[in-house]
């Protein structure tokens, strides 16, 4: 283990806070994983740690001292940080003392591991906040699909604000990054039915048949799905959530969790 990093100069430091932008993420192939549980998941999940970077000073008690010990072996390297170079870097309000450097994966359809049968899909078009992409895949986890696919996103799965919310899940969950047409296309190659959520139909989420190869579709809180999956498509079935009171619409991870806990009920998991 090196000397600790203490000077706010340090060009490492400023490297990790560059990190926190997306052209730098993409360009280096890295990203940062902050928070004790949140470095440990990554890696449970088999994630490579390149990096790791430890301010022993916001340590919360010895078990912090052994998981730092236990981490550093299968990390990279490993940098020891002052009480006031660890801050600069942390990018919270109360940093536990725990920052990595991760390498980023494929999020193309291809890599997704083969389904059991009958699987599950959570399918997402034009998420924008970084905390509904994490609460999508905490909600993902929980019901165990075979993968969370976005489609048009305005944010991306390695946004630290995605690491954050997601507590870890986004290193257990597949997921792809994909355009409208490729989806559609990979979907019918395998015969996924599609459930797609819209105010704008009759049919009740709950009277659609979920067994069987299904992906339920989730649009864009503020604009819904667009007229790409909505408009004259045989394997789509739009559906709803019955809405009673004022609210016309529901947070899409709170939608996202009825639904597919429907599904998981329909299938008897």
């Amino acid at each position: 283990m090196t000397e600790p990093l203490t000077s706010l100069q340090n060009p490492r430091l400023k490297r990790l806070i560059r990190l926190r932008e997306p052209r730098e993420r993409r360009a280096e192939g890295c990203f940062l994983v902050e928070g004790r549980r949140e470095v440990e998941r990554a890696l449970l999940g088999g994630r490579q740690i390149a990096e790791l970077y430890l301010g022993a000073d916001f340590f919360r008690g010895p078990e912090d001292h052994d998981l730092a010990a236990r981490l550093s072996p299968p990390a990279g390297q490993v940098f020891p940080c002052g009480r006031d170079a660890f801050a600069k870097v942390s990018h919270r309000d109360s940093p536990d003392g725990f920052l990595a450097v991760v390498r980023t994966w494929d999020l193309s359809l291809e890599q997704l591991p083969a389904p059991a049968a009958s699987p599950l899909y959570l399918v997402c078009e034009g998420v924008e906040k970084p905390g509904n992409l994490g609460a999508l895949l905490r909600v993902a986890d929980a019901v165990g699909v075979a993968a969370l696919i976005t489609t048009d996103p305005g944010t991306d799965f390695f946004n630290p604000n995605v690491v954050r919310a997601s507590q870890g899940s986004l290193f257990r969950v597949p997921a792809a990054v994909a355009s409208n047409g490729e989806l559609a296309a990979w979907l019918e190659a395998r015969h996924v039915r599609i459930a797609a959520t819209t105010p704008h139909t009759d049919k009740l989420l709950w009277d659609m048949d979920l067994r069987g190869p299904v992906a339920i579709l989730m649009g864009a809180e503020d604009t819904g799905l667009s007229d790409f999956w909505l408009k004259d498509r045989a394997e789509v079935f739009p559906v709803r959530l019955p809405m009673a009171g004022l609210a016309d619409s529901l947070n899409v991870s709170a939608c996202a969790a009825v639904a597919l806990f429907e599904a998981v009920r329909q299938r008897g998991q």
